[in-house]
């Protein structure tokens, strides 16, 4: 396997700093900030009141203070959101997407990260590395130059989901973006704002909605496309690299149909769903009594 590296246009960075800044942040994000230590990132999201995905982001602490490499797209209203909850909080929050771009290095001959800005992407081993930098510094060399459709393909093949891409903001809880099997929940710290409908889903079991590897025996259909299992509304397409995508679907319907041999499809195309190998959850038993829209 070669090494790659490239930028990702489509990510923008914003800092949150000073001397509040910890407390802050551990009173409001999913993942654990207390103990980030240099060089170490971290997977996380903002949620809403209800539970549900606002933002979700890759975070590490630089000297300055926390770097967040979060959808470009969503960094104004990021910073917004943050405002409002700043309230008397001694913090800085600070738009860096004009000065600071995001890489993403991957592969068999990428070192350990000793660069500031430099750290191991925390929800897989062999999603390699991400790097948050001045656009005006060099970048590292002795690795290909990658496209962001590159890093896309990569990360489809190895089940990793996106926002905006394979679940909408706002509307997805972290159990159906499977956040909570990529270290993107510390179900060991303390509150966090959507924090009491996060434990409740993990102690009851109740999320029958993830995002699972689907495999199409056609031209793969566009994002967003439906998918039927046995006829009944299944789940939605996401994004996907040739014949290899992701999908968010309904886990009880899509056993029942691989448990019946009943046909799954997308327009009329025939996938194969599986879960990503680094899932702890499987395809349940018949759920019909308890059956959601």
């Amino acid at each position: 396997m070669s090494s790659f590296i490239c930028p990702l246009p489509s990510r923008g960075v914003v800092r949150i700093s000073g001397e509040g800044a910890e407390h802050f942040l551990q009173g409001l994000l999913t993942c654990d900030v207390e103990d980030l230590a240099p060089h170490e990132g971290r997977y996380g999201a903002l949620l809403t009141p209800q539970g549900k995905i606002l933002f979700d982001f890759l975070l590490t602490h630089a000297d300055n203070g926390f770097l967040f490499d979060l959808p470009a797209s969503l960094v104004a209203d990021f910073i917004k959101r943050m405002r409002l909850y700043k309230l008397r909080a001694k913090v800085d929050i600070d738009n860096l997407c004009d000065t600071h771009h995001v890489l993403a290095l991957w592969g068999d001959a990428v070192e350990a990260p000793s660069a500031s800005g430099l750290f191991k992407d925390p929800r897989h081993g062999d999603l390699g590395f991400r790097l948050i930098q001045p656009t005006d510094d060099a970048v590292p060399t002795g690795l290909e130059s990658g496209t962001q459709d590159d890093w896309q393909a990569h990360r489809i093949s190895l089940g990793i989901p996106e926002g905006g891409l394979d679940f909408e903001y706002g509307q997805a809880f972290p159990h159906d973006a499977d956040m909570d099997q990529l270290s993107g929940i510390a179900f060991g710290k303390g509150c966090y704002v959507g924090q009491e409908v996060v434990s409740r889903m993990r102690h009851r079991g109740t999320a029958r909605k993830r995002i699972v590897k689907v495999k199409g025996q056609a031209e793969m259909p566009a994002a967003g496309t439906p998918i039927t299992a046995g006829g009944k509304a299944a789940g939605t397409l996401g994004s996907h690299a040739g014949s290899i995508g992701l999908a968010l679907v309904r886990i009880d319907r899509i056993g029942n149909a691989l448990r019946s041999g009943e046909p799954i499809e997308a327009d009329g195309v025939p996938i194969e769903p599986s879960i990503p190998q680094w899932a702890s959850f499987d395809w349940p038993d018949d759920l019909a009594s308890h059956d959601e829209a």
